[in-house]
């Protein structure tokens, strides 16, 4: 248990530190690091898991408040797909480029942005509990949002978006 204390200070104090090393060195010799495209997985799986080695908030403070969680989500699925619509509007993009910026707005967050939070020295539980409502929400939000906001852009059929849902049955999830 101390190896693991002590493994979980050492990621804490200088995690921003490797992932901006690691990510310079990448950008300037891509060569290295082009093999590892096939293992994004398992090295998302390892930044998170460095990322939870380094929490020492406990969860329960975002379940026993969960406004600000419910605040966040709300805010991504109006603000982003908002903001992106207007940009889109404003520099009278293409309609395939249109759609694919209001498509890019409209789906949640991922490990990128807990990566990010945790860098900000933000709050990691808040970003992580985010992420994981969004995510849970994102099969029926993505696909109302598109058809709200890039609709004018191309065909956006709700209901097919929705039919693999639909064919999912209590069963088949467990």
């Amino acid at each position: 248990m101390k190896v693991l204390e002590a493994f979980s200070a050492l990621a804490g104090k200088y995690f921003a530190v490797w992932v901006i090393l690691i990510s310079v060195i990448a950008f300037i010799f891509p060569e290295p690091f082009l093999g590892l495209g096939g293992y994004i997985t398992i090295l998302l799986g390892v930044v998170m898991f460095g990322m939870g080695l380094t929490l020492k908030v406990d969860f329960k403070i975002v379940i026993t408040k969960p406004l600000p969680v419910i605040i966040g989500v709300c805010a991504q699925f109006i603000i982003m797909p908002t903001v992106a619509f207007l940009i889109a509007k404003l520099m009278n993009l293409p309609a395939e480029l249109a759609a694919g910026l209001v498509l890019l707005g409209c789906v949640p967050g991922g490990t990128a942005s807990n990566v990010m939070v945790y860098l900000a020295k933000g709050n990691v539980p808040l970003s992580i509990a985010m992420t994981s409502v969004s995510t849970l929400l994102a099969p029926i939000m993505t696909p109302l949002l598109l058809l709200l906001l890039a609709g004018q852009w191309m065909p956006v059929d709700f209901l097919i978006c929705l039919s693999p849902l639909y064919k999912l049955s209590f069963f088949q999830l467990f």
